[in-house]
């Protein structure tokens, strides 16, 4: 009998704290040999020239989400997976959402059953908290936070979705009790209705105006205040898409006072700007996202912030919605003011090679950061550290070939998701994924789909580590 079923032969292996030649042994979907002359296989892979990466874990990721009256998201979790998967993918963080006057249980019976059968690779849940009730609170959340439902995510914007700062302290308080990992949106709802009020009352309803309205001052504020929130409880929060110096720096100062405060920021922030939202007709819809792409400076300040690890991931927000479409960005009332165009961008699938082109290749990130920040640090943090985000014996064999030389000019058909534009279209990068596994399975070959969606499963997770642990 063979003692394995795959073997990866002859790559460069690379974790998030070393970087090794050696042979990868698989059976049974795990990793059960590093090392050299494995012997013989049912299947010999050949990574000659390429590197042996755990596959990308995206703990931010919007699929199949209620989005409003009319708004229809472009990816369920079939063509979600799956283009997460075509960007060296393994396994996805979506957010189920609870509906005003829905209970959180309610929620998750929908959501799991849109995702059943239809993924290509591995999925787990977070909440996000919009109605928080004693019931929620007291019973809900605990009980399904045992049941391995170990992160939360709160709005401070967002009609619908903001939650005051009393809703915020009470959440918070559950998460402490619970040991479940909160995330935070960080804007100033009330200071982006007054700007978005002023600027269309002064006619000024274009897509660039999204990002008039939503300035850093009002990031920078969210952030302070959900840090200063946090204190008060004394629990670990995450920032989530980080998109400039003074949000950044307010992280960086609570981490110095040694609070548990942790930064995310997204590929948005160190390749696009302000400026690709000011272009003809709705054209600049495309780029509508929050908070929205701001300047040079803070592309670098974002940099900055991977390098001198301030923030701890690196994630897509990959918040899709088809651009010409009634249901999407072109929705009759997105036409008249910025305030109604859905608001997100995709970008599961570029997440990374951007990453790698941007940040291995141009000598910003060394290779077992840009490990850390793509997969290694979303599974400590998300609670599916050793299972996922690392190559050692015993963790799943989630992996993810890269070709570190490929030049690949972005184009949307390379991406297989729903929607109908990518906003990197035409971005050179060099460094691509040509294989991508889960759990032993091979998903993606050289740029074509072969698992099947029914491979990926659903993940219950473990509770984040608590104390400095955290990375």
């Amino acid at each position: 009998m063979m003692s394995f079923d795959t073997i990866i032969r002859g790559g460069t292996v690379v974790t998030a704290a070393d970087t090794f030649a050696c042979d990868v042994g698989i059976r049974d979907g795990k990793i059960t040999a590093l090392g050299h002359d494995l012997g013989d296989a049912a299947t010999i892979i050949d990574a000659t020239d390429r590197l042996v990466l755990p596959g990308g874990i995206d703990s931010h990721v919007h699929f199949a989400q209620p989005s409003g009256d009319g708004i229809v998201m472009a990816d369920g979790f079939a063509s979600g997976t799956r283009s997460a998967a075509f960007g060296g993918n393994t396994t996805v963080l979506p957010f189920c959402l609870q509906e005003k006057g829905q209970t959180l249980r309610e929620a998750l019976k929908h959501y799991h059953s849109l995702a059943e059968g239809e993924c290509h690779v591995d999925v787990a849940f977070h909440l996000i908290v919009t109605d928080p009730t004693e019931h929620v609170l007291g019973q809900e959340l605990p009980a399904l936070v045992e049941d391995g439902y170990t992160s939360l995510k709160v709005f401070m914007t967002y009609e619908g979705l903001a939650l005051s700062d009393r809703e915020l302290l009470e959440t918070m308080s559950v998460a402490r009790e619970t040991g479940a990992m909160l995330m935070v949106h960080a804007e100033n709802f009330d200071a982006i209705r007054f700007l978005t009020d002023r600027l269309e009352r002064a006619g000024n309803t274009a897509p660039r105006f999204h990002a008039t309205s939503r300035p850093i001052p009002v990031e920078r504020e969210a952030t302070h205040r959900a840090i200063s929130l946090s204190e008060l409880v004394d629990v670990p929060i995450m920032i989530v898409h980080v998109s400039n110096r003074e949000a950044m720096d307010e992280i960086r100062r609570a981490q110095q006072r040694g609070l548990r405060v942790m930064g995310e920021t997204c590929p948005q922030y160190l390749v696009l700007t302000e400026k690709d939202l000011d272009q003809l007709n709705m054209e600049g819809a495309k780029y509508v996202c929050s908070p929205p792409p701001r300047d040079v400076a803070s592309q670098q300040a974002c940099w900055e912030g991977l390098q001198q690890k301030v923030f701890s991931v690196f994630s897509s927000d990959h918040c899709p919605f088809r651009y010409d479409d009634p249901n999407g960005k072109l929705a009759p009332k997105g036409r008249t003011s910025f305030r109604w165009v859905p608001n997100g961008i995709p970008g599961v699938a570029t997440r990374l090679p951007i990453l790698f082109s941007e940040g291995v290749v141009k000598g910003r990130i060394d290779l077992n950061s840009f490990v850390a920040f793509s997969a290694t640090n979303h599974a400590k943090i998300y609670g599916l550290y050793p299972r996922k985000g690392t190559i050692a014996v015993g963790s799943d064999a989630d992996i993810a070939l890269w070709d570190p030389k490929r030049k690949v000019t972005i184009r949307h058909e390379l991406i297989h998701d729903g929607s109908d534009y990518t906003p990197y279209e035409g971005l050179e990068v060099t460094g691509w994924p040509v294989l991508t596994m889960v759990r032993g399975k091979v998903v993606v070959d050289d740029g074509a789909l072969v698992g099947s969606k029914e491979h990926g499963t659903y993940l219950p997770r473990a509770k984040p580590p608590s104390g400095a642990t955290i990375p």
